[in-house]
């Protein structure tokens, strides 16, 4: 028989530590901010940790005694990203907008896809730290994790608008939705679309399904 292959081990992703003083923190942020600039400049594949410390001018020890490997520096950078765009979520999707009525939910919905957007495009390198999360396997986690905890929130406060809603019900549409929104962002950096048309679309079939969702929970009838 022939020798079974080792399955390749899965670099290392998290900071190898964090700074403890001012110098260190601005080694730590300079890293960040080369590594998005270039990440932007010649894409995933060709960003090393060599390119980083020359054009951040930094000894590769410098950069190593924070980070691992490229993949930690990205994962670093995916993980302020995600953290910034769900702060967006929590300002859109409020318990009011949730059990109020189709329309404001659509115009929140269609906000927050536009919101989320802006805040992608004005982050160092976001389009394509955002990229790098799909198309990089061992990132993918960073954004599964992210749209977990939405969708976590986002169950547990339909439940309070729709209290008598199957949990499971709620949660797919919650995670459906998620994935929905993330997807109508993706696209409005892949290709010339007119967000805000893109925006109300998804918005309008989401807040539609809503609507439905509404409609069943209070009719024990149509469970």
């Amino acid at each position: 028989m022939p020798p079974t292959r080792k399955k390749p081990q899965a670099p290392a992703l998290t900071a190898k530590k964090q700074p403890a003083q001012q110098r260190g923190a601005e080694t730590y942020e300079r890293i960040l901010e080369v590594a998005a600039a270039l990440l932007a400049e010649v894409g995933i594949e060709r960003l090393s940790t060599n390119l980083i410390c020359s054009k951040a001018g930094l000894t590769p020890p410098a950069l190593y005694q924070y980070f691992p490997n490229k993949y930690a520096v990205l994962y670093e950078l995916g993980q302020r990203l995600m953290q910034q765009q769900n702060e967006r979520v929590a300002v859109w999707m409020t318990p009011e907008v949730l059990s109020g009525p189709p329309e404001a939910l659509e115009a929140a919905l269609a906000g927050l896809i536009l919101d989320t957007y802006d805040v992608t495009r004005a982050f160092p390198g976001g389009v394509w730290v955002m990229r790098a999360l799909r198309a990089v396997p061992t990132l993918a986690q960073v954004r599964l994790d992210s749209h977990q905890t939405i969708t976590t929130q986002q169950t547990a406060l339909l439940a309070q608008a729709l209290p008598h809603a199957p949990q499971e019900q709620l949660y797919l549409v919650s995670r459906t939705a998620v994935e929905l929104l993330y997807a109508a962002v993706e696209m409005l950096f892949d290709e010339d679309l007119p967000g805000p048309a893109v925006a109300q679309l998804v918005a309008a079939m989401v807040a539609s399904h809503m609507k439905a969702l509404r409609q069943s929970a209070a009719d024990p009838t149509l469970h």
